[in-house]
């Protein structure tokens, strides 16, 4: 006789859903990915990673956003789809960014904020959202380099003139 193994409920593992308190979107931009988290809280602080972050404030890799993208070029640039849709003060944001240059990371950024808003409410943010071209994704990227090209993606070798 052979003996049959009964598996039991116990044995298997379940996937449990968490009820997350943030909304998380990803913006991407050449290399760079910036994964946003949006904080939707009732309270003025909240603690978040060892330290307390208050309504308003924006982080990215651990360091504040005017400390991380410096410069009023860049300043205007990410607070641009918070000022369109009227939010500046209202949420908590913190954004891990890796990969590409500095500007490759801000225009992640304001990708990802863009398209977390457009996550947390679609008829009240999304028109301006929209008509700005925040949830848009620029798809151009580096191009590859090809064999036999002098090291460059479109550069010709030499050749003699006679």
């Amino acid at each position: 006789m052979s003996e049959e193994i009964k598996i039991q409920d116990s044995d298997r593992k379940t996937k449990h859903n968490i009820k997350r308190d943030y909304i998380f979107a990803v913006g991407r931009r050449r290399e760079a990915v910036a994964r946003v988290r949006l904080y939707e809280h009732l309270k003025d602080q909240f603690a978040w990673d060892g330290s307390a972050l208050a309504k308003g404030e924006l982080y990215v890799n651990k360091k504040p956003i005017a400390e991380y993208f410096s410069g009023n070029v860049m300043r205007y640039m990410y607070s641009e789809p918070l000022r369109v849709t009227n939010t500046q003060n209202k949420f908590t944001w913190t954004i891990q960014v890796t990969g590409g240059g500095l500007s490759g990371q801000l225009d992640a950024v304001i990708t990802g904020i863009a398209h977390a808003l457009n996550k947390l409410d679609r008829e009240k943010y999304r028109p301006n959202l929209k008509k700005n071209g925040f949830l848009t994704r620029d798809s151009r990227i580096r191009e590859r380099r090809k064999v036999g090209m002098g090291g460059k993606a479109r550069r010709k070798r030499q050749s003699p003139k006679r």
